[in-house]
């Protein structure tokens, strides 16, 4: 009978023969030889390799004034818009523009047929000439009237003294009727007489009385009449006006737009269907429209109240900026966006601004003096907040903690962390740690720099050459991956024994299991 792999002993307990000994003791060898190996690589590794040398680009810290500015994006606006409109109807006899011209205030646009409106000025003046020889008339009445009032006033007083003596009379026959030296008839007649005198007197302050009426009535028609004169006149003065708007002129100095109508076309004045013949809009001077943050209000409003506020204005696709100011706040937020409408006048004296126009607006409302400021590329942002790398004196970088106090466009100011003159790494952060060493590029040098730096790398990580890892055999070995495992069958724990690569023979017949 053949014993298998392990015999039992007088115990009953299974031992491992000296052929199984043989066989594993190469590959206890080789694995702890790669255990050895490793060992030494740790023990390698535990020296860091030189760090490679970054290249990176730098900017100085500058300390210079620094504007506080909001910036918006706003829509040129004409400073007036004239739509020109006919106020009397008729042909249009004449254009003296072109589209697109540039007029003056008082320069002739158009000319309406105006000989209607001429003949009815000359029949305003025929009408005043007309009321005028009335208005003669009435005051030669009216001085008519006047002498007649002077004779009466004077037959008035002839008559009053001639009834003043007859009363003198009545008392002096009556005197001497009672003492009887005078007759009763001669008495009766001196009285009579002196009342036929005072009846001549009320007679004649009765026809004073008319006469005067006469002169106030004459007088009345006299105003009457110089009313009706200062009518005819107003309507002189407003057909000459009608017959004005048949020559229209600019109203503005601006720019014109296109014509609605030619020349032969019947122009109609008034009510919904009055004819515009022209549009003007006025861009000497200029507005631009902008919103900004409800928030910014009170800041804007601030400044304000200590001097104007400048504001510069680019159009889209146009380099040059216009300045101007502020001139308007509306007075109400809208509540649909939270944002408030401004008003900037610009002179526009180049004319680069133009209505309906987007451009980029920047508000100035002060300048911070001496302000710490660094090109915003240079700001990185790690867990305890902003940071940059410092590029110092022995090319290392330091990783430096700032406060930033405001950004503004492609500069942010520094509130604290730098000081002027330092440089920091605006290109290249992402390679850099705390010490690294750092080569400043040029901006005429090939690659800017960057080829140098990976050439340091890949000669750094030549001088590892174990750190490519160990070889095939001795990183995995058969028996390191894979050492003995109680749940393999007891078949294929044999075949080491017939592997050439072990190096181990086939044990002697002697050392071979003998059947009992």
């Amino acid at each position: 009978m053949i014993h298998g792999a392990h015999s039992p002993d007088r115990k009953g307990n299974f031992t491992m023969t000296s052929a199984r000994i043989r066989w594993r003791l190469p590959l206890l060898l080789g694995l702890a030889g790669a255990v050895a190996g490793c060992s030494g690589d740790r023990a390698e590794s535990k020296q860091p390799p030189p760090r490679p040398v970054v290249a990176v680009a730098v900017a100085p810290v500058e300390q210079k004034a620094m504007p506080l500015q909001i910036q918006a994006i706003g829509t040129v606006e004409a400073y007036a818009v004239v739509s020109v409109r006919a106020q009397v109807g008729g042909e249009l006899q004449r254009v003296h523009i072109k589209e697109g011209q540039a007029v003056r205030k008082g320069d002739v646009l158009f000319t309406i047929d105006p000989r209607t409106y001429e003949a009815a000025v000359a029949q305003a003046e025929a009408n005043v000439a007309r009321d005028q020889v009335q208005v003669q008339q009435a005051r030669a009445v009216l001085e008519r009237d006047i002498s007649r009032v002077a004779q009466t006033k004077a037959a008035l007083a002839r008559d009053e003294a001639q009834s003043k003596n007859a009363q003198v009379q009545v008392e002096r026959y009556a005197d001497l009727f009672k003492r009887e030296l005078i007759a009763q008839e001669q008495y009766d007649q001196i009285r009579t007489n002196a009342e036929a005198l005072a009846a001549t007197v009320q007679a004649d302050q009765a026809d004073v009385r008319s006469a005067e009426e006469t002169v106030r009535a004459d007088q009345a028609a006299i105003r009457s009449a110089e009313q009706t004169v200062r009518a005819d006149e107003a309507a002189v003065t407003n057909a000459k006006i009608q017959l004005g708007y048949t020559t229209i002129r600019s109203p503005v100095d601006g720019r014109a737009g296109s014509l609605m109508l030619n020349e032969g076309n019947i122009v109609r004045a008034g009510g919904t269907s009055d004819s515009t013949l022209l549009v003007i809009n006025q861009v000497r001077p200029i507005y631009v429209s902008f919103t900004v943050p409800q928030q910014q209000l009170p800041s804007i409003r601030r400044y304000m109240q200590e001097g104007t506020l400048g504001v510069s204005a680019a159009p889209t696709g146009d380099p040059r900026a216009a300045t101007g100011v502020v001139t308007f706040v509306d007075n109400l937020v809208d509540v649909a966006t939270g944002t408030i409408r401004l008003k900037a006048t610009f002179p526009n004296e180049e004319n680069n601004l133009w209505p309906g126009q987007f451009a980029n607006v920047t508000l100035t409302l002060a300048s911070e003096p001496d302000a710490i400021v660094v090109p915003s590329a240079a700001l990185q942002s790690g867990p305890q907040g902003a940071y940059v790398f410092v590029a110092k004196p022995d090319s290392t970088a330091e990783s430096r903690r700032v406060t930033v106090a405001r950004t503004q466009g492609n500069e942010t100011v520094i509130a604290k962390g730098l000081q002027a003159g330092e440089k920091v790494v605006t290109d290249g952060q992402p390679r850099l740690t705390q010490g690294a060493k750092i080569e400043i590029r040029t901006a005429g040098g090939p690659g800017g720099g960057g080829s140098g730096g990976g050439g340091r790398a890949g000669a750094a990580g030549g001088e590892r050459p174990a750190g490519a890892g160990p070889p095939a055999g001795a990183e995995r070995p058969a028996g390191a991956e894979r050492p003995a495992s109680a749940g393999r069958p007891p078949g294929a724990e044999q075949r080491p024994a017939a592997d050439p690569a072990s190096g181990a023979a086939k044990p002697p017949a002697a050392e071979r299991p003998r059947s009992p």
